[in-house]
């Protein structure tokens, strides 16, 4: 098993550090220091302590910045990286940044979304949660009180996965997708077909989207609650705020 960091995106609520660098390279612990570290540090390390030794990231907007940083990456997190282009990472959303790396996918990966901060034992907990029949796993919080923009996932009385999406009432989900999943490589070809008919139906979609289109085929994806964790997604300076604040603490 492998990591796998969605690193395409522009993240322009975020400028102007964004003029010159991907959403996960925007500095969160100690900026402007030399020991600044990103979004991209953050999770290479919680691979790293997880016992991953390759990481593939999938690069797109200013990924010059990803390449310059790759060896200085590879010597600080002890991991092997592999970088996924993706050609239309201004034009196109996310589900068909994840199908770009469906080669990667079929190694088996736990994948993470490059503006999510989070500790290390979200991976743990989904390292834990694997089983016979638990192809693909999602983190799923609980506990947060949710609003309208969360990735909100509506789970089954097993903890599998009925909706995810963000277009339903806050009071009817069962809790938020946090932006990382453990993928086994049993459910590689199905996930690849389900993100091709996504982009292709609408190019905006997110992988998530995918996610649905794999429930919707009757395709089990589990949950593993994360418990009482801090994370944010660093959408904009507000949330980039909160995420300096609490990446200190790990």
């Amino acid at each position: 098993m492998i990591g796998l960091v969605l690193a395409a995106g522009a993240g322009r609520r975020l400028r102007p550090y964004t003029d010159t660098l991907p959403k996960a390279l925007v500095p969160v612990v100690a900026p402007d220091t030399a020991d600044s570290r990103t979004v991209l540090d953050l999770t290479l390390a919680n691979f790293a302590e997880v016992g991953l030794t390759d990481a593939a990231i999938v690069v797109g907007y200013r990924k010059e910045a990803v390449y310059e940083r790759r060896a200085d990456l590879e010597r600080r997190y002890g991991v092997k990286l592999t970088l996924v282009e993706n050609d239309k990472a201004e034009e196109w959303n996310n589900a068909y940044s994840l199908w770009c790396a469906r080669d990667i996918i079929s190694e088996g990966v736990i994948l993470a979304n490059g503006d999510t901060v989070h500790p290390a034992s979200v991976e743990k907990t989904l390292l834990a949660s694997r089983a016979p029949g638990r192809h693909i796993i999602l983190a799923l919080d609980t506990v947060k009180k949710l609003a309208d923009e969360e990735m909100k996932v509506i789970t089954d009385a097993a903890g599998a996965v009925r909706r995810i999406t963000k277009l339903m009432p806050p009071q009817d989900a069962t809790g938020e997708y946090i932006g990382v999943t453990l993928i086994e490589p049993e459910a590689a070809a199905d996930l690849a077909d389900a993100l091709r008919v996504t982009y292709e139906r609408d190019p905006q979609l997110y992988y998530e989207d995918g996610y649905q289109e794999l429930a919707d085929r009757g395709i089990t994806l589990s949950t593993a609650p994360i418990g009482e964790v801090s994370w944010v997604e660093i959408d904009n300076h507000d949330d980039l705020a909160r995420g300096r604040e609490i990446a200190c603490h790990y």
